[in-house]
Protein backbone atom coordinates (compact mmCIF):
# COMPACT_ATOMS: atom_id res chain seq x y z
CA UNK A 1 0.00 0.00 0.00
CA UNK A 2 0.76 3.76 -1.19
CA UNK A 3 -0.78 6.85 0.06
CA UNK A 4 -1.19 9.40 -2.75
CA UNK A 5 -2.87 12.80 -3.29
CA UNK A 6 -4.83 12.62 -6.39
CA UNK A 7 -4.87 16.73 -6.68
CA UNK A 8 -7.71 16.38 -9.65
CA UNK A 9 -11.23 15.29 -9.70
CA UNK A 10 -11.79 12.01 -11.71
CA UNK A 11 -14.56 12.05 -14.04
CA UNK A 12 -16.08 8.51 -15.02
CA UNK A 13 -18.62 7.43 -17.36
CA UNK A 14 -19.90 4.23 -17.97
CA UNK A 15 -22.88 1.62 -16.68
CA UNK A 16 -24.20 1.25 -13.58
CA UNK A 17 -25.22 -1.23 -11.17
CA UNK A 18 -26.75 -0.47 -7.70
CA UNK A 19 -25.86 -3.76 -5.45
CA UNK A 20 -24.73 -4.14 -1.86
CA UNK A 21 -21.74 -5.96 -0.55
CA UNK A 22 -24.50 -8.61 0.89
CA UNK A 23 -24.83 -9.07 -3.02
CA UNK A 24 -21.72 -8.22 -4.99
CA UNK A 25 -20.25 -12.14 -5.27
CA UNK A 26 -23.88 -12.49 -7.04
CA UNK A 27 -24.28 -9.24 -9.09
CA UNK A 28 -20.70 -7.58 -10.00
CA UNK A 29 -19.96 -10.60 -11.76
CA UNK A 30 -22.57 -10.49 -14.58
CA UNK A 31 -22.18 -6.60 -14.52
CA UNK A 32 -18.43 -6.95 -15.74
CA UNK A 33 -19.93 -9.29 -18.52
CA UNK A 34 -22.40 -6.62 -19.71
CA UNK A 35 -19.47 -4.23 -19.93
CA UNK A 36 -17.05 -6.81 -21.87
CA UNK A 37 -19.84 -8.06 -24.34
CA UNK A 38 -21.55 -5.17 -25.15
CA UNK A 39 -18.41 -3.03 -26.17
CA UNK A 40 -18.64 0.06 -23.68
CA UNK A 41 -15.39 0.98 -23.26
CA UNK A 42 -15.49 1.70 -26.82
CA UNK A 43 -18.78 3.55 -26.90
CA UNK A 44 -17.71 6.18 -24.09
CA UNK A 45 -17.04 9.35 -26.14
CA UNK A 46 -14.07 12.17 -24.56
CA UNK A 47 -12.05 9.36 -23.02
CA UNK A 48 -9.34 10.37 -21.34
CA UNK A 49 -7.48 6.91 -21.63
CA UNK A 50 -8.10 3.85 -22.43
CA UNK A 51 -8.35 2.44 -18.34
CA UNK A 52 -10.76 0.88 -17.20
CA UNK A 53 -12.13 2.21 -13.91
CA UNK A 54 -14.73 0.60 -11.74
CA UNK A 55 -16.41 3.59 -9.08
CA UNK A 56 -17.94 2.72 -6.27
CA UNK A 57 -20.25 5.84 -5.09
CA UNK A 58 -23.56 7.12 -3.40
CA UNK A 59 -22.69 5.20 -0.74
CA UNK A 60 -26.08 4.79 1.48
CA UNK A 61 -24.47 5.42 4.60
CA UNK A 62 -22.15 8.08 2.12
CA UNK A 63 -19.21 9.38 5.06
CA UNK A 64 -19.97 6.68 7.31
CA UNK A 65 -19.53 3.15 6.15
CA UNK A 66 -20.12 0.92 3.29
CA UNK A 67 -22.82 -1.00 4.46
CA UNK A 68 -26.07 -0.39 2.55
CA UNK A 69 -26.76 -0.44 -1.01
CA UNK A 70 -24.07 1.45 -3.19
CA UNK A 71 -23.58 2.52 -7.02
CA UNK A 72 -20.60 1.00 -9.28
CA UNK A 73 -20.02 2.49 -12.25
CA UNK A 74 -17.49 0.54 -14.30
CA UNK A 75 -16.13 3.11 -17.27
CA UNK A 76 -13.36 4.73 -18.52
CA UNK A 77 -11.86 8.31 -17.20
CA UNK A 78 -13.45 11.21 -19.33
CA UNK A 79 -12.18 14.47 -19.65
CA UNK A 80 -15.61 16.17 -18.20
CA UNK A 81 -18.97 15.20 -18.00
CA UNK A 82 -20.09 17.05 -21.22
CA UNK A 83 -21.35 13.81 -23.03
CA UNK A 84 -23.04 10.93 -21.25
CA UNK A 85 -24.68 8.41 -23.57
CA UNK A 86 -28.25 6.78 -23.37
CA UNK A 87 -28.40 4.23 -20.89
CA UNK A 88 -24.94 5.34 -19.58
CA UNK A 89 -24.23 6.86 -15.84
CA UNK A 90 -21.68 9.16 -14.43
CA UNK A 91 -19.34 9.74 -11.74
CA UNK A 92 -16.94 12.35 -9.99
CA UNK A 93 -14.10 10.88 -7.70
CA UNK A 94 -13.49 14.27 -5.86
CA UNK A 95 -9.59 14.60 -5.49
CA UNK A 96 -8.47 13.42 -1.74
CA UNK A 97 -5.90 11.62 -0.16
CA UNK A 98 -6.08 7.99 -1.22
CA UNK A 99 -4.55 4.39 0.15
CA UNK A 100 -3.57 2.73 -3.11
CA UNK A 101 -4.05 -1.39 -2.84
CA UNK A 102 -1.52 -2.87 -5.71
CA UNK A 103 -2.83 -6.30 -7.52
CA UNK A 104 -1.20 -8.64 -9.23
CA UNK A 105 -0.76 -7.79 -12.83
CA UNK A 106 -3.39 -9.15 -14.98
CA UNK A 107 -5.34 -10.66 -12.30
CA UNK A 108 -8.54 -9.20 -11.62
CA UNK A 109 -9.58 -12.75 -10.41
CA UNK A 110 -7.37 -11.34 -7.11
CA UNK A 111 -9.28 -8.17 -6.68
CA UNK A 112 -12.16 -9.43 -4.64
CA UNK A 113 -9.60 -10.63 -1.93
CA UNK A 114 -7.77 -7.63 -2.29
CA UNK A 115 -11.09 -5.47 -1.26
CA UNK A 116 -11.22 -8.02 1.79
CA UNK A 117 -7.86 -7.21 2.91
CA UNK A 118 -8.73 -3.90 2.63
CA UNK A 119 -11.94 -3.95 4.37
CA UNK A 120 -9.43 -5.18 7.32
CA UNK A 121 -7.63 -2.28 7.40
CA UNK A 122 -8.97 -0.94 10.57
CA UNK A 123 -6.64 1.25 11.06
CA UNK A 124 -7.21 3.30 7.95
CA UNK A 125 -9.45 6.17 8.53
CA UNK A 126 -11.71 5.92 5.47
CA UNK A 127 -14.11 8.49 3.69
CA UNK A 128 -16.70 6.31 2.37
CA UNK A 129 -17.25 8.74 -0.44
CA UNK A 130 -15.81 7.22 -4.08
CA UNK A 131 -13.67 4.27 -4.16
CA UNK A 132 -12.30 2.76 -7.35
CA UNK A 133 -10.16 -0.05 -9.18
CA UNK A 134 -7.97 1.14 -11.63
CA UNK A 135 -7.20 -1.21 -14.80
CA UNK A 136 -4.63 -0.06 -16.88
CA UNK A 137 -4.01 -0.87 -20.38
CA UNK A 138 -0.39 -2.66 -19.89
CA UNK A 139 -2.35 -5.11 -17.00
CA UNK A 140 -2.01 -3.24 -13.74
CA UNK A 141 -4.30 -2.96 -11.39
CA UNK A 142 -5.13 -1.05 -8.15
CA UNK A 143 -7.16 -0.27 -5.66
CA UNK A 144 -7.77 3.44 -4.28
CA UNK A 145 -9.36 4.43 -1.34
CA UNK A 146 -10.39 7.57 0.05
CA UNK A 147 -9.08 7.95 3.35
CA UNK A 148 -8.83 11.24 5.71
CA UNK A 149 -6.32 14.00 6.11
CA UNK A 150 -3.90 13.71 8.30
Amino acid sequence: MKIIEQTRPLHVVGIALRTSNDEAFSTIPPHWKRFTEEGVLARIPNKASDEVIAVYTHLEHEGIDNRGMYTLIIGAPVDGLREVPAGMASAVVPASRRAVFPVERARPDLVGPAWQHIWQQHDLKKTFIADYERYGADGSIDIHIGIEQG
